[in-house]
Order: structure tokens, then sequence, then C-alpha cells
């Protein structure tokens, strides 16, 4: 598999939350050659399957990754501007100044732009300004706007993904694209390994909104494990050293509540296995990832999450290194492949009752 070329298309593709049907192309394409079965969920998630070669009924460990990206919705047309509203987590400080597309009837190249800093109040020169203040221009009179804009209508980012040195690759939504790109090389890799159980790579949709993808791919699958696969901060000048982690060095395992111990566990000891390197984020609090509602679902499903560093989060110049992308499909798929048929015994709780004992 050549990483960059698909980090690239997934970084260029057109999925804002809850609207993903352009990157779900995409992500079918890339995952279908490794698959013994895909499809597509009635909410929008793609599941991909590879089989595994126990006896049937498998167990089965669920890959959740998600596909959407963060963007902007029209909320108003006026006097030749576009008023928007967030899809997700923007930084307002971002904004300003940005090149976008309007997904309308046809597709509009526009800037953000705002009231020059000349004419504010002078309480406001310094402060960064408020999506609400701030306006998309297309270059076209309100008439000919309105013939193509409406509410609803949905705006990107217009980022061409850029190869940095170090092998480190820049662009738009590699949060979560990176990691839709790890499970593809899961996927790959799996293809020439053997496996006992089935394993479900389910790239997610409108995680950024609510881990709706989340929520009901893991409903409907039911796993006997979970894996969420996202992103993480990664180190850069005046970030703090305990919550930011290295391009370059290896997957993020995370530990605290939201994840099980001798899944954390597992992990760890499967990265050893094959003498790669790895980081550890603690997280004291679920986090924003899809990991929380794989955890919570039906009666719960013991989970972990693997994360890539990242940095420029929720900006449109998004950086990963490509050898961590690349690390964690290997990860995940040897992580896969020591699962056996006793691995489900070492998750049960040992409350220390004797047989027919019973709590108080």
């Amino acid at each position: 598999m050549e990483i960059i070329p698909l980090l690239k298309r997934l970084s260029q593709a057109t999925g804002v939350s809850g609207y993903e049907d352009g990157v779900r192309d995409v992500v079918l394409d890339a995952l279908a050659p490794y698959a013994d079965e895909i499809k597509t969920d009635t909410l929008g998630n793609v599941v991909a399957l590879k089989r595994g070669s126990a006896p049937e009924p498998r167990p089965t460990l669920m890959i959740a990754t998600h596909m959407d990206e963060i963007g902007l919705i029209v909320s108003e047309v006026e006097k030749g501007f576009i008023h928007f509203q967030q899809v997700g987590g923007y930084d307002d400080r971002v904004l300003l100044g940005q090149e976008v597309t309007v997904h309308g009837r046809r597709d509009l190249p526009g800037i953000v732009g705002s009231r020059p800093p000349h004419v504010l109040p002078a309480g406001e020169r310094d402060k960064a300004i408020p999506s609400d203040k701030l306006l998309i221009d297309v270059g076209l009179a309100e008439d000919e706007i309105k013939a193509w804009v409406r509410v609803g209508d949905l705006v990107t980012m217009r980022a061409e993904p850029i190869e940095l040195q170090g092998n480190l690759l820049a662009g738009k939504a590699l949060d979560n694209r990176a990691s839709v790109t790890a499970a593809a090389v899961c996927l790959e890799e799996l293809g020439r390994t053997r496996h006992a159980w089935d394993v479900y790579a389910v790239v997610t949709v409108q995680e950024e909104v609510n881990y709706a993808g989340a929520y009901t791919g893991a409903y409907s699958l039911n796993p006997d494990v979970g894996i969420a696969v996202d992103v993480t901060f990664g180190k850069q000048p005046n970030t703090p050293d305990e919550h930011t982690y290295e391009l370059g060095k290896g997957p993020v395992l995370a530990i605290g509540p939201n994840f099980h111990p001798k899944i954390q566990q597992a992990l760890m000891d499967a990265a050893k296995s094959i003498e790669m390197d790895y980081q550890i984020e603690p997280e004291a609090r679920p986090g924003g990832t899809d990991a929380y509602a794989l955890q919570i679902t039906r009666q719960g499903i013991p989970t972990g999450q693997i994360s890539i560093p990242l940095r420029n989060m929720h900006t449109p110049v998004e950086t990963v290194s490509v050898k961590d992308v690349e690390r964690v499909g290997r990860l995940l798929a040897t992580f896969a492949a020591r699962l056996d048929a006793g691995f489900l015994d070492t998750l049960a709780w040992d409350l220390g009752l004797d047989s027919g004992e019973e709590t108080e």
C-alpha cells in the first residue's frame, strides 16, 4: 500500500459530520481490496470484515476510526456575503483569511474575511474575531449567490496536502483520515497473517459532533473487544509536555478509566513483540473519541485506544508522521493476530468470590 497517496486522497475528500458521502466513496475504495466483506450501514458507517480462522462462532474485534471532518454550514446570505455556523470545533482564530469551498448548487471558491481592524472599536482590535462576525466572500452579487447558495449548504477548507521534510504530511481532516489510513494498513497486514478472531474495521460517521456512528456500529456488531483509533496532540513549541506526544516516536496508547487494563497491557505486549516503540497517554476522564461510545454500548465493551500524534489539531494544516500512521496499522494487526480463544477469559473481572457466595 502506498500510504502517502491514500492520505492525500482522504485529506482532500469532502465529508463534514453528517454529510460524509464524498469521503465514504474513497474509504470504500481503499478498504475493499483487503476485506472479505464490506458494506455501508444505515447511518453511513463503512464496515469492513476480515474473517478469522477460528471455528464459528468466532470472537470479534471492532476497530473504530472516524471519517468525518469538522466544517462550516451556511446560515444566511446577506448583501453578497455568506454567514455561517460551525459543524464541529474549528478555533475561531484560524478561520480568518482561510480559503474555502462553498458546496452549493455548484462548488464556489471563497475566502473567510471580516471588517479590517482599522474600523473596529479599539477594545476589539487585538482580540480574535468570533466566527459569528466572520463572513465568506465568493465574489458574486447577492442575487447570483442566492441562485447557487442556500441556507444549510456546507463549507469546507480549501487546503492541498503538503509533504514536509522528515516524512511528515500536513493537510486538512487528518483528524481522523490518518487513522482511517492506519485501518487500511491493518487490513492489508491481516491478509498476510493468520488470525483467529473476526476483525471489523468500522469507519464511523459523526464523531466530531456526537459519536453517533460508533454508538450504532458497536450496538449492531456487539463486538467482544473494541479499539478506537484516533489522533492526539503532537509536541511543538509552547505545548505542555504532559499532554503532548512526539511525532515519529510511535503509537500513543491511552490509559485511564475509559480503557480496560488487560487490553492496555495486551496492546503494550503486542508492541513489544515486534520491537515497536510506543508512548503512553494518561486520560483521567473519557476523551473526545469513539472509545467512550464503545465502552458503554449494550452491556459494555472492553475497550482500548491507539492514537497518532498530530500537530495543529482542528486547523487546515494538521500534521502527522507517515511512519506513525504505518506503525499504528501494524500494531493493530499484531494485536488482532495475538488474540486467541482464551483472551476473553482474561477480561472478566475477578470478584474474589467462591462459588455460590453472594455480595452484600
